[in-house]
Formats: structure tokens, C-alpha cells, sequence
């Protein structure tokens, strides 16, 4: 809930996916998901979260 509630990257991507109609329940699990995702990356990698990181295809 403090993710949506803080301007940014997760407050916008919340509020577009309720404009466009999406149940509040099922934008807020995916937010969780999200979420869950960056930091097992994080934790997976070992490395600090970048906001900028872009992803090089080798």
C-alpha cells in the first residue's frame, strides 16, 4: 500500500491500470508481484536496485 501511496514509477503504473478499468485488487497484486520480482532479482544478483538499469542484450 505505501508503494502506491509514494509518487513514482508504482504510483503511476497503479493509477493508469484503474483508469483503464482494472480492479483495484488485481492492480494492487500486481504491484506485489512487481515488487516481489525486483527484489529477488536484487537478491538473486547480489547488487544494489537501480532505478535506470536498461537491460544490454549480448
Amino acid at each position: 500500500m505505501s508503494a502506491i501511496r509514494v509518487k513514482g514509477e508504482i504510483q503511476d503504473y497503479y493509477l493508469r491500470k484503474v483508469a483503464e478499468g482494472k480492479n483495484k485488487m488485481s492492480v494492487l497484486n500486481a504491484v506485489r508481484n512487481k515488487l516481489i520480482h525486483r527484489i529477488c532479482s536484487v537478491v538473486h544478483h547480489q547488487q544494489k536496485y537501480d532505478k535506470n538499469y536498461t537491460r544490454t542484450i549480448a
